[in-house]
């Protein structure tokens, strides 16, 4: 069973950074696409930022500038360097591992991250 381990959500002010990391374990499949995603109560689960094998990057508007993705195939590990937070990125943050064609597709368990003074 694919096993994905987050860390590095938690409390920081506003203007502040934060960096998650995601590792994946026990692959069994090509992973074309590490990606990481965030929810906020009552609302979508919505695409923060993804890096494909290639590698091709995809950020949200609402982070571009500010975030970085980067990933370490090596390692199978996923990284979110999180600069000039604000309090609207408040939410749960999930990693995403996948295959091309989404036949394999894994989440991990979320790592919350609140920006707030």
């Amino acid at each position: 069973q694919v096993q994905l381990v987050e860390s590095g959500g938690g409390l920081v002010q506003p203007g502040g950074s934060l960096r998650l990391s995601c590792a994946a374990s026990r692959i069994s499949f090509n992973i074309y696409a590490m990606g990481w995603y965030r929810q906020v109560p009552g609302e979508q689960r919505e695409l923060v930022a993804s890096v494909t094998s290639v590698p091709t990057t995809n950020y949200a508007d609402s982070v571009k500038g500010r975030f970085t993705i980067s990933r370490d195939n090596a390692k199978n590990t996923v990284y979110l360097q999180m600069n000039s937070l604000k309090p609207e990125d408040t939410a749960v943050y999930y990693c995403n591992v996948r295959s091309r064609y989404f036949v394999d597709n894994y989440w991990g368990q979320g790592t919350q991250v609140t920006v707030s003074s």
